[in-house]
């Protein structure tokens, strides 16, 4: 064996024991599935710094035995009646939430879906009017199943499917209740 073949043998020896000696990264804290949690919304309250916009709590409740991992945004659609922009409104996601959250079971995180509602003198996206949804269909983060809560009746949505700043989003998940 020549001397350069040797010295190769020798650093790649050394670099696979460094690599050993420093041993396996802990393992993080695994993501909640879907069938992990339960979710629900809660309350609309009415912004007081912006005239028909609301935010409206989206609860996920660790339902399992483990501790898992919630971060990220939540996918968010709206869904209701016959509108001129279609039945389903994709929420834009804005990544404003805590980068980990480990939720214990039996405790909580919060995405905020924030909402504009129809106020006088506004406008929907291609004429659309007053539009209530009838539904919220979430996929939490890192999933791909989604789950179906009732939309509060009383709080119809301006629909803005084209706005390029449009007044409704969903928000990145917080630890706890919002």
């Amino acid at each position: 064996m020549n001397v350069r073949v040797k010295q190769a043998a020798a650093v790649t020896v050394l670099g696979i024991a460094a690599l050993t000696v420093t041993g396996p990264a802990e393992a993080a804290t695994p993501r909640c599935a879907t069938a992990d949690l339960a979710v629900s919304l809660g309350e609309p309250t009415q912004l007081e710094e912006a005239t028909g916009q609301y935010d409206v709590p989206l609860t996920f409740e660790n339902v399992s035995p483990r501790a898992c991992g919630l971060h990220g945004v939540p996918e968010v659609d709206l869904v209701g009646p016959a509108d001129p922009n279609g039945p389903v409104y994709h929420l834009p996601r804005v990544d404003n939430g805590e980068p980990g959250n480990e939720v214990p079971p039996g405790s909580t995180a919060t995405a905020t879906v924030t909402v504009l509602s129809r106020t006088p003198g506004s406008a929907g996206s291609q004429g659309s009017a007053s539009w209530t949804p009838s539904k919220l269909v979430t996929v939490p983060p890192g999933q791909t199943e989604a789950v179906s809560v009732d939309w509060p009746s009383g709080l119809p949505v301006l629909r803005q499917d084209t706005a390029t700043r449009p007044g409704s989003w969903v928000n990145g998940i917080v630890a706890g209740p919002a």
